[in-house]
């Protein structure tokens, strides 16, 4: 494989790869920031019915990196992590383009909704006014790191005016 030299390394941030399991709302607020502001094609999502699956592959801002990258003087980085959720009965979503693969999607943030007996639903809060809702029969979700970091194309953290 060929790699230029600004291509970022885990080992340039002194990291390991993320990986983060959510079984309750305490780690869903954890996830949830660090997935702020990652992007991906709707052609990414899929949801697996019989296996009661739902991931989606993010383009995921490194926020734990931020302060680090600052400090070192180089590039902040984005990296490829892989949205799990399992235990999923059913998936709703509005503003979300059906039958349109390209469209990029920016999460928000992650919630959950309690319900009975820990069943509960799952909200992907999207730019624009977009969601998705995963209503599962438990809090599920996990949240892995699956490529090497690569410097933000924008080579900025993002930002949300006021």
């Amino acid at each position: 494989m060929n790699t230029s030299s600004d291509d970022a390394k885990f080992e340039d941030a002194g990291e390991a790869a993320l990986r983060l399991k959510a079984l309750d709302v305490d780690d869903l607020t954890v996830m949830s920031a660090l997935v702020q502001d990652a992007v991906f094609p709707a052609s990414e999502i899929t949801w697996d019915a019989s296996r009661r699956r739902f991931a989606a592959l993010l383009n995921r801002f490194r926020w734990e990196d931020k302060d680090n990258a600052i400090l070192r003087g180089r590039p902040v980085e984005r990296v490829q992590s892989v949205l799990s959720v399992s235990d999923v009965l059913k998936v709703q979503s509005q503003g979300v383009p059906k039958g349109d693969s390209d469209t990029i999607l920016s999460l928000l943030s992650l919630s959950f909704i309690p319900g009975e007996d820990g069943m509960g639903r799952l909200e992907l809060v999207l730019a624009g006014d977009g969601a998705i809702a995963l209503e599962v029969e438990a809090l599920d979700v996990t949240l892995q790191d699956v490529t090497r970091p690569y410097i933000a194309p924008s080579h900025k953290s993002p930002s949300h005016p006021e």
